[in-house]
């Protein structure tokens, strides 16, 4: 576990902002010499607190035009059930997160598609098909003014 430190808050900070920042300029940033900073990130990474770096991928450029998330209610709330459909939607595509949530449903998914005609496609021939599943939500994103995922 990561002590409280502003300066480690501050190194995350800049690398959400873009993991592909030199250390160098990481390090100026934070008021650090470029060792002393190096030093931290890969303590960071050692804790298991910075995971990975990613690519942050336009979706239009992609061909996605279509965003949902969707709760999903499942007709039975047993374990087995909540693995059959975890061991599902692990192989849609278009399910690009997947949440165990508490609620009145047991799932809340972020599914993209190219369009309406393919999200109604894997609503209806993948995720309707699915016998645990009971009921379907369907929240389509109008717009996203803040979004923090990377």
């Amino acid at each position: 576990m990561m002590k409280e430190d502003k300066i480690n808050a501050r190194i995350l900070r800049e690398l959400t902002r873009d993991g592909r920042l030199p250390n160098t300029e990481l390090a100026d940033r934070v008021g650090l010499s470029p060792s002393a900073c190096l030093r931290r990130v890969q303590e960071l990474e050692r804790l298991g607190v910075i995971r990975g770096y990613r690519a942050v991928l336009d979706p239009v450029a992609m061909g996605i035009g279509f965003v949902a998330y969707v709760t999903v209610g499942l007709s039975g709330h047993t374990k087995a059930a909540q693995e059959a459909f975890e061991r599902a939607v692990s192989r849609f595509g278009e399910v690009r997160e997947c949440h165990n949530i508490t609620g009145t449903v047991e799932y809340l998914l972020r599914v993209e598609a190219a369009d309406l005609a393919a999200y109604k496609l894997f609503h209806t021939d993948k995720l309707g098909t699915l016998p645990e599943v009971h009921q379907i939500v369907t929240h389509v994103v109008m717009g996203s003014p803040k979004d923090e995922r990377a």
